[in-house]
């Protein structure tokens, strides 16, 4: 249980730092760790008139891999289900223009990937 609660710390703080450094580049972030019955997403985010549906990945090394190539298209899959009941259940319009970004962090350094992916 020790290991799950250290995991989870882990993805709070950077969590934390994609917010602030979204935050930097101009996004509003409007909600963290959004979870409903279709899944999670970790940052919801504006930017202008765009509602950014973010995904963090963290990789301590390359040695698992870039963290960018974590989110498939699974994954991909996974995001739209989430932002289509944010957006109804948020009553926002389906007209609502919405993005997906990704932001990576490896060995400290962040990447950001806005518009990664379209469904």
């Amino acid at each position: 249980m020790k290991k799950c609660v250290n995991q989870r710390a882990v993805g709070s703080y950077y969590e934390k730092l994609a917010a602030d450094f979204l935050t930097e580049h101009g996004l509003h972030i409007r909600e963290r760790n959004y979870r409903c019955r279709m899944g999670e997403v970790d940052l919801i985010a504006m930017d202008g008139k765009y509602l950014v549906f973010v995904e963090v990945k963290y990789r301590k090394n390359g040695s698992h891999g870039n963290p960018l190539a974590a989110v498939n298209l699974q994954k991909q899959r996974t995001l739209g289900r989430v932002a289509e009941y944010y957006l109804l259940t948020h009553k926002w319009s389906e007209n609502t223009p919405c993005r997906f970004d990704v932001v990576g962090i490896l060995d400290g350094q962040v990447q950001w990937i806005p518009n990664a992916f379209e469904l």
